[in-house]
C-alpha cells in the first residue's frame, strides 16, 4: 500500500494534487494529517498514478477504522478557528467567522462563486443577481471603504455569505458611515475570513461553482456531519426562479439620476421618453443611468404581464438583471416579453433581462460551469470589432446555436466566446449579458443606454 506521502509525490506535489483532485492545499494538507484520503479523491488519483484501490490509503482492502479513529481529522476545531465553510463534495474549510453568527444548522445552503472586482463589495453584496449564492471574493481588501447608503443597490443584500482570504480591513475612506461587520450583523449576513481564497477559485474554475455552507455558530458547536448533509442535500440554481423573491411587490416610479460630485445624486426632471423598467432585481444604478439618459421611468414587479406593461403606454421597455435561471423566469417574464414584442415597442435587456429576450425570441438558454463574475470581464462587439472592459454577474447564458434567423448574435466573451448580446433584425430589440451601468466597474458600455434612446426616438419617429 502506498503511503499519503508516495501518493502526493506521484500527483506532483501538493499544489499538483490539489488541482488535479478539484480542491485547496489545505485538504491536501489534511491527508497527511489523517494519513489517509476521502474515497471521492479516489478515481482522479488512480487516473493520474495508474494506482489500484488496493494502493490507496483506507481502500477496500485496508483494515476497517476503529470507532476512536473513524472520526474524521478535520472535525476537530482548530486552535483560532470559529467559522467553517462546509462545500457539497465534504470538503471542510476552517477559517474565522465574521458578521451574523449563523443558526447551529449554519447559513442557507448556496452557490459558491467567485469575483474578481477589486472594487465594489458593498455594490456587489447588495446586486439582486446574486441572490441563492455565496461570494468568494478573490482581492485581498475587503472592508477598506467600510459601508455607506449612497453604494446600496438595493435596501437590503441578496447574497447568503461572502468568503475573503484576509480579515476585514478597517475603513479608511471618507465616504465610510459604517463598519463593514456591524453592517453584515445589521442584515444578518455570515462571513469567514482566513480561507485560501486562490485555490478555491482555482477549484472553482476547474470544477464548476459547488454547493456550500457556511457555519460561525454563537456556541462554538459544528455538526459537521449536518453540515455536510445539507451542503449536499441542496439542488442549486438550476430551475430556481429567484427572480420573484427580489423583485418589487408593486409599480413606482424611479427619477434619481447618477452621482456627480460635488452634488450627488441629480433628478430627471425633463425627461423626453417614459420607459417601463421590469424588476427581475433591478439595481438602483441601473435605474439612475436610465434616468440620466432622459427617460421617466416606471418600474414593474418581475411578474408584470404584457397588459400591465402595455397599460402605461411606454416609449420602451427595459429588462432588468436578476438571479436564478432563466428558463424557470421565463415560464411567465415570457409570455409577457413577448406580448411586448406583438407590439413593436422597442426593448434593451441585461443580465437576466437578456436572457429572458433570447428565450422570447425563441432561443435556449444554458448552466454555465462557472459564470462570469467581476469587473474585468472582455467582451467583443461584433459590429465594430471594437472590445468593452465590462462588469458581470451571471451563471447562465443564451445558447447562439438555438436563435432564429431573424436574431443577430451582436457581442461575444473574450473569456469563453460566449453570448454577450444580441438583437432582433425585424423588431426594434436587443439585449447585452454584462451590466452596461458598471457599478461596481469600468464605463466602457454606458453608450448602450444612449442606444436604447436612439432606438425609441427612431421608433417614434417612424410611427
Amino acid at each position: 500500500m502506498a503511503s499519503v506521502e508516495d501518493i502526493i509525490r506521484q500527483l506532483g506535489g501538493p499544489e499538483s494534487a490539489a488541482q488535479r483532485c478539484g480542491i485547496g492545499t489545505e485538504a491536501v494538507r489534511k491527508w497527511r494529517q489523517a494519513r489517509a484520503i476521502p474515497a471521492r479523491h479516489w478515481p482522479a488519483i488512480l487516473a493520474t498514478t495508474g494506482l489500484s484501490l488496493a494502493d490507496l490509503p483506507g481502500g477496500p482492502e485496508a483494515p476497517a477504522p476503529s470507532p476512536e479513529t473513524a472520526m474524521p481529522a478535520d472535525s476537530t476545531v482548530p486552535e483560532g478557528a470559529n467559522a467553517c465553510l462546509v462545500l457539497g463534495d465534504g470538503t471542510l474549510l476552517w477559517g474565522r467567522g465574521f458578521g451574523a453568527p449563523t443558526p447551529p444548522e449554519g447559513s442557507a445552503p448556496a452557490e459558491v462563486c467567485f469575483n474578481t472586482g477589486m472594487t465594489g463589495y458593498q455594490e456587489t453584496l447588495t446586486d439582486p443577481s446574486y441572490a441563492g449564492q455565496i461570494i468568494t471574493f478573490t482581492f485581498p481588501h475587503i472592508g477598506n471603504v467600510g459601508t455607506n447608503h449612497e453604494d446600496l443597490e438595493a435596501l437590503t443584500p441578496a447574497a447568503r455569505g461572502l468568503i475573503v482570504k484576509q480579515d476585514i480591513t478597517e475603513p479608511a475612506s471618507w465616504r465610510a458611515e459604517r463598519h463593514l461587520d456591524d453592517w453584515l450583523r445589521g442584515h444578518g449576513l455570515p462571513g469567514i475570513a482566513g480561507i485560501d481564497t486562490r485555490a478555491l477559485t482555482i477549484r472553482i474554475r476547474d470544477g464548476g461553482a459547488p454547493n456550500g455552507v457556511i457555519a460561525y455558530p454563537a456556541d462554538g458547536r459544528f455538526d459537521i456531519a449536518a453540515l455536510r448533509a445539507r451542503a449536499a442535500a441542496w439542488g442549486g440554481l438550476e430551475g430556481l426562479d429567484l427572480a420573484a423573491e427580489v423583485s418589487c411587490r408593486q409599480a413606482y416610479s424611479w427619477d434619481e439620476a447618477c452621482w456627480a460630485w460635488p452634488d450627488g445624486f441629480a433628478r430627471q426632471t425633463a425627461p423626453k421618453h417614459k420607459v417601463v423598467a421590469i424588476d427581475y432585481g433591478a439595481k438602483r444604478n441601473i435605474l439612475r443611468c436610465l434616468a440620466s439618459a432622459g427617460l421617466a421611468v416606471t418600474v414593474l414587479p418581475a411578474t408584470a404581464t404584457a397588459e400591465d406593461i402595455l397599460a402605461q403606454r411606454p416609449d420602451g421597455v427595459f429588462l432588468s438583471n436578476g438571479p436564478g435561471d432563466p428558463a424557470a423566469t421565463g415560464i411567465y417574464a415570457v409570455p409577457a416579453i413577448a406580448g411586448v414584442l406583438a407590439a413593436g415597442v422597442p426593448i434593451f435587456g441585461i443580465c437576466l433581462g437578456h436572457q429572458l429576450l433570447g428565450l422570447a425570441l425563441g432561443g435556449r438558454t444554458y448552466k454555465l460551469a462557472r459564470g462570469h463574475r467581476g469587473a474585468n470581464q472582455p467582451v467583443k462587439d461584433l459590429a465594430t470589432g471594437k472590445v468593452e472592459i465590462t462588469s458581470q454577474n451571471h451563471g447562465f447564458a443564451v445558447d447562439p446555436a438555438s436563435l432564429p434567423a431573424n436574431v443577430r448574435v451582436t457581442h461575444i466573451s473574450l473569456f469563453d466566446g460566449s453570448n454577450e448580446g444580441l438583437m432582433a433584425t425585424d423588431r426594434p430589440a436587443f439585449s447585452v449579458q454584462y451590466h452596461p451601468e458598471a457599478s461596481p466597474g469600468p464605463s466602457d458600455s454606458h453608450y448602450l443606454f444612449d442606444r436604447f434612446v436612439a432606438l425609441i426616438e427612431a421608433h417614434k419617429g417612424g410611427a
